[in-house]
């Protein structure tokens, strides 16, 4: 029996057609539009993607309640793993936030000047706060991966360090929206105001499979590389 929603044989524009979220995972893994009638196993291998690793992904996406087995895990190619999180962090970054940005700054200007300039200042915190959890994850963790792969000695992190003050980025984003629906005025119905308050929604939710990813395949895959390093 099949433990994902999807095999590799099926038909990748069916499967996004039928889970929308999936299309965010696309940017992740570095694949363009336009693979037409291809199959999940086609698109992945012109891209470089191993497809198990891609399934177990969309699998995240597709289904709130999956955790993966020690079994999956290990069956699973996890190479793609450090590169789908590093893209991810580019993504948000690079384009979700300042897209986000860009609205905010329209609809904080329209409100009171005391109430937009808190909307500014709590963003502002909030991207900063983003950076610097990327950054340690980038600096600290990924690295950490890394030797282990490499069977390189000297290294005193564990991940269980990382995952006991594993903070949740997406709870912040909620906090922004009632902020939002709080001053923004009775009369609005500004378009801006409606994708903005999507596209934060949108982020928050991806986000949150972010730190599932993070939680249920990050974690458990990198205690299994530290047991099998005996660390």
């Amino acid at each position: 029996m099949n433990e994902y929603l999807y095999k590799a044989t099926d038909n990748l524009s069916a499967m996004i057609t039928a889970q929308p979220q999936l299309l965010l995972t696309l940017s992740h893994f570095g694949i363009p539009m336009g693979f037409g009638d291809k199959t999940i196993a086609q698109v992945c291998a012109a891209h470089g993607v191993e497809s198990k690793f891609f399934l177990l992904i969309c699998e995240v996406y597709s289904n709130d309640n999956y955790s993966p087995s020690a079994a999956t895990l290990r069956a699973t190619p996890m190479e793609g793993l450090v590169p789908y999180l590093l893209r991810s962090h580019d993504y948000y970054l690079n384009r979700r936030l300042p897209h986000i940005g860009h609205h905010l700054e329209k609809i904080a200007d329209m409100l009171p000047a005391r109430a937009g300039k808190a909307i500014k200042q709590f963003f502002s915190a909030y991207i900063d706060e983003v950076h610097e959890h990327f950054i340690h994850e980038e600096k600290i963790v990924y690295p950490h991966i890394n030797r282990l792969l490499n069977r390189e000695s000297g290294d005193k992190f564990t991940i269980k360090s990382y995952l006991d003050t594993h903070d949740n980025l997406e709870e912040k984003l909620s906090d922004l929206v009632q902020i939002i629906f709080k001053y923004l005025p009775g009369s609005e119905t500004n378009d801006d105001a409606i994708d903005m308050i999507f596209d934060i929604l949108q982020l928050s939710h991806d986000l949150r499979k972010h730190a599932i990813i993070e939680d249920k395949i990050l974690g458990p895959y990198v205690k299994q590389l530290e047991k099998a390093a005996k660390l």
